[in-house]
This record gives C-alpha cells, structure tokens and sequence, in this order.
C-alpha cells in the first residue's frame, strides 16, 4: 500500500445534462484530478473550512475539533483508502499519547474535519488509479459558492 499526500482543490457542483452534484476535487499532482460527489450539507462544511468561515454555532465537524482538543486526541491524517462500486472509503488516524486508533469515515466527513484540524489528507495509489479524472475530461464545474 502506497500513499500520496494530495489537497482539496475545491467544491464544485459538477454540472452535466443530468443534472447537477456537489463535488469536492482532490489535486493529486500531474494532469489528473480525483473528484468525489459527495452530499450538499458536507460540501458546504468544506467549503466553509477552505475558506476559513466560522459559524455562529458550531456544526457537527466544528464539534468533532473540539472534543480532539479538549481531550488532546491529536489527528495525524486522513487515509482515503479504498474505492469499492464507485464509493470511496477512509479513516481518520487519530493519536491519544501512546495509543493510536483508525476510525472508518465518510470522505466527505474526514475532508472537513482534516481541513478544520488541519492534518494531511492521504489518497492510495489504487484510489487513485481508479478514480483519477483527466482535467480535461472533468464535468462542467462551478464554484459551490456561485451555484448557490
């Protein structure tokens, strides 16, 4: 298993003759792109973290910040580790003194708290091989911020 560190490009709605959906785009280097359509709710909370926005209120990833440090549980990466019938898989690797622990996640999830905390998000080779999208082969993409 070989890893890469990548960053989120942005959050899109990928546009076509289908309709529309939210997209987050992982820069992975080179001439291609990994997108991942993910839900509205999580594309906004990246969204905000990409473009250091904070709420009134603390949504459910702002949450998720502070319980880490308040009880000094330190996030070391996010590991987006497998594709398996067009869903993408991850886990959060996270670090409490000695103890370590791999927590399954949502992408979507995982990209907006590793943003807010921040960490690194790492992609597998094999992820990426499977997913990576020429840019210019990618949908038609407006700015999240734009579309809405």
């Amino acid at each position: 298993m070989t890893v890469q560190k990548c960053r989120v490009q942005g959050v899109f709605m990928a546009v076509s003759e289908m309709g529309a959906a939210p997209t987050v785009l992982l820069d992975i280097g080179g001439e291609s792109m990994v997108p991942i359509y993910i839900g509205l709710w999580e594309a906004i909370s990246i969204s905000n973290a990409l473009n250091s926005e904070v709420l009134p209120r603390p949504i459910t990833h702002d949450l998720i910040i502070e319980v880490f440090r308040n009880f000094e549980i330190a996030l070391d990466a996010l590991h987006i580790d497998a594709l398996d019938g067009g869903v993408f898989y991850a886990k959060l690797m996270l670090r409490q003194g000695s103890r370590t622990e791999m927590m399954d996640c949502r992408p979507s999830d995982g990209i907006a708290i590793a943003l807010r905390y921040p960490a690194p998000i790492m992609i597998e080779d094999t992820v990426i091989e499977a997913a990576a999208v020429k840019k210019a082969d990618l949908p038609q993409l407006v700015d999240l911020k734009e579309y809405l």
